[in-house]
């Protein structure tokens, strides 16, 4: 199992430590509910060194990103990032990711850590353009500053004007002392804030600054645990849970990600999924009744039959409510339709909502 650099850091701060995609990883270190409202209401900071980052660089750069996403890459400026997933040949998706334009004819992808070397052999096997692609993952470090008191808590360790960055931007200058950091008003929590990217050898510099300048906003680390309540109160999709192998964008809701002014990887299926109309979508609802869905519950109409599946859920620290994503036949999909979640041998009534779940 994997450390990151800042495992010893966390192991001494009491954090809760579990594997999580082949990484030790702080889970919680003071509960769930405490650090997600920190992130909701103040500012909060995830160790999230385990996802993979690759560089792809040269004249060819584009078009194999091009080839292989579902978006539009072409319309990246310099200082842009861009949602992104990497759609299969039978209709799934490799992973879900962010594509930042560094510069002209260079691009760094940000992929999910369990699907790090499927991503570097999916992108490489499809690299007939001579493209030059470097895994930096093994050597930076990432760490998401998320909440509404992020800017204002971190302003003291940059000369870059950090409210001047918008969302999906980025900047890359002077953070907490190290130079040619990664700035990016990017985020998993609906909270706002920015993901900082380094070297190793920055990221314990850089973590003890950001918590020195935190202070006196009320800054804490938080675990993975409430990165995942926090995501799903603003129906960000989970791969592995919403979103696989098997799941077509457009089923999950990514349409508004699978440009087809482009030819991609099985984009003409793809197409014809579009035209056809698909048969099932993910959906979001809340339950009725006080009670928690969680992933594979089955989801069931009102005369028992099984409609579909819970693929993400959980009791809402912002709303105390439950709350869930999951696959239903589309007859079943639209807003305010009753559902219900087969919990155990009960069947707790439901409805379907509209995203996200959190309304600041």
């Amino acid at each position: 199992m994997k450390n990151t650099a800042l495992t010893h850091i966390h192991e001494s701060l009491g954090a809760k430590m579990l594997p999580f995609a082949g990484y030790n990883m702080p889970i919680l270190y003071e509960g769930v509910n405490a650090e997600h409202e920190t992130v909701r209401n103040a500012v909060g900071v995830f160790d999230v060194s385990h996802m993979g980052e690759f560089l792809l660089t040269g004249p060819n750069a584009l078009a194999l990103i091009q080839k292989v996403t579902s978006n539009d890459a072409s319309t990246l400026t310099i200082g842009r990032a861009q949602y992104s997933c990497l759609p299969n040949n039978d209709g799934g998706i490799v992973d879900d990711l962010i594509v930042y334009k560094m510069k002209d004819e260079q691009y760094l992808l940000v992929v999910n850590a369990s699907n790090i070397d499927k991503d570097w052999d999916w992108i490489s096997a499809h690299n007939d353009l001579g493209v030059e692609m470097k895994n930096l993952s093994d050597d930076y470090s990432l760490l998401a500053i998320q909440g509404p008191k992020a800017v204002e808590a971190m302003q003291s360790l940059t000369s870059k004007d950090l409210s001047a960055i918008p969302y999906y931007h980025f900047e890359v200058g002077d953070f907490a002392g190290i130079e040619n950091v990664i700035i990016s008003a990017t985020g998993y929590t609906g909270s706002g804030g920015f993901e900082i990217y380094c070297k190793n050898s920055e990221v314990e510099q850089i973590w003890t600054k950001v918590f020195e300048a935190g202070a006196a906003f009320g800054i804490k680390p938080i675990g993975l645990a409430a990165r995942d309540t926090l995501r799903l109160e603003m129906g960000f999709c989970l791969y592995g849970n919403d979103i696989n192998d098997t799941t077509s964008p457009l089923e999950a809701g990514l349409g508004w990600i699978t440009k087809f002014t482009k030819e991609f990887t099985n984009s003409e299926n793809l197409k014809k999924q579009k035209e056809a109309g698909v048969t099932k979508k993910l959906v979001a609802f809340e339950m009725l009744e006080r009670a928690v869905p969680r992933h594979d519950y089955e989801i069931v109409n009102a005369s028992g039959n099984v409609i579909g599946i819970v693929t993400s859920g959980t009791m809402s620290p912002s709303m105390n409510k439950g709350i869930g994503l999951g696959y239903v036949t589309v007859k079943n999909s639209a807003l305010e339709s009753d559902i219900f979640i087969r919990i155990r041998k009960n069947d707790v009534p439901a409805k379907v909502v509209k995203l996200p779940f959190y309304k600041k």
